[in-house]
């Protein structure tokens, strides 16, 4: 154990003891996401570094204050990437905090092993709980299945179970060719073609609808890009849209009007024709912006067997949990920060 880690250590003990709450802080790029957290500020920046990289075992180990783009260019040296695009919504974004939050980009959408969600990339964690001992949950190799999977668990927990030290990625190599097609059609008629599409052995890495335009995203062998290319159709264009889709910078993100995720399956509905919506993943994400009661949107979503969650407008962040699920949820809190001194009400407001 470092001086750095040794510190975070002695710095938790303190604070449970005093019960004194600790507000997490690593780029600070998605301190808007998830209820205000009162308390002292404990930076987690000088936590930063690659600890070992295997480019022939597709593994990467890394600590939490990293730097995204820093660990991006390292796996572009390589020809390597990692396959669930993490948004980066600033410079400063770090890989603890795309882990805490569980947030991927356009290439979510894409089949395994070449797309998925962020907890399909995470082979391990290192984490000092809230009674500053160090754990550590899962390894640093593709195949390992020993015993509860608790590395996943830290996605998307948002700093409420631990404190993210390390973290082992599971990289992927770069597509040999990737092309971006348009296509001009209303929303209805994209969600058909993706729902179709999706259901053929097409190399499809993104997809986005706005404002009567639907492009996608081709990756893999040249080969299969082209066959694909021929069997859609559409027009291709230059991929200048991916990265700002990916973090944030697509114009539909801008503004002040509330804003809204929601995923559902891709043969939900849309929410309602005059709200402005832009829809990714193959329909699976929908991005909306309305002013609609919270209420209405959240009842909409579970009708259409999804959640919704409140990323700007003053709604609670997620949509508050059954008793019985936020019983577990409460006990796997108790489990891990007995004092309740990590990110308290960062994820719900109960604790």
């Amino acid at each position: 154990m470092d001086a750095a880690v040794t510190d975070l250590c002695d710095v938790v003990r303190a604070a449970a003891a005093a019960r004194e709450p600790l507000r997490l802080r690593g780029g600070d790029t998605r301190h808007w996401l998830g209820g205000a957290v009162a308390g002292r500020e404990l930076d987690l920046r000088p936590l930063s570094g690659i600890v070992s990289y295997e480019p022939s075992e597709l593994v990467v180990t890394v600590r939490a204050g990293t730097r995204i783009d820093e660990l991006e260019a390292e796996l572009a040296a390589r020809g390597q990437m990692l396959a669930f695009e993490p948004p980066r919504f600033a410079p400063a974004s770090t890989v603890g905090g795309c882990i805490a939050t569980g947030l991927a980009g356009p290439r979510r959408m894409a089949r395994q092993p070449l797309g998925g969600a962020v907890r399909d990339h995470v082979l391990g964690v290192s984490v000092i709980d809230g009674r500053g001992g160090l754990l550590s949950f899962g390894g640093t190799v593709i195949k390992n299945v020993a015993g509860y999977d608790v590395s996943r668990m830290m996605v998307g927990s948002f700093g409420v179970l631990g404190i993210l030290v390390d973290v082992s990625l599971k990289v992927l190599p770069r597509p040999v060719e990737e092309a971006t097609l348009r296509f001009e059609c209303d929303a209805g008629q994209a969600l058909e073609w993706l729902r179709t599409w999706q259901a053929r052995p097409l190399p499809l890495s993104g997809s986005v609808w706005c404002g009567g335009e639907l492009q996608l995203r081709l990756s893999g062998a040249s080969a299969a890009v082209a066959a694909a290319r021929r069997e859609l159709g559409g027009e291709r264009v230059e991929a200048t849209s991916w990265q700002a889709l990916r973090d944030h910078q697509h114009p539909f993100f801008a503004g002040a009007a509330p804003l809204w995720r929601i995923a559902v399956p891709a043969t939900a509905p849309r929410f309602a024709d005059n709200e402005p919506e832009l829809i990714e993943w193959g329909g699976m994400q929908r991005w909306l912006r309305s002013a609609q009661p919270a209420e209405q949107i959240r009842a909409w979503a579970s009708r259409h067997g999804g959640h919704a969650s409140c990323w700007r407008g003053g709604a609670p962040f997620m949509t508050p949990l059954p008793p019985a699920a936020l019983a577990i949820q409460q006990r796997l809190k108790q489990q891990f920060d007995p004092a309740g001194i990590l990110n308290p009400r960062r994820l719900f407001a109960e604790f």
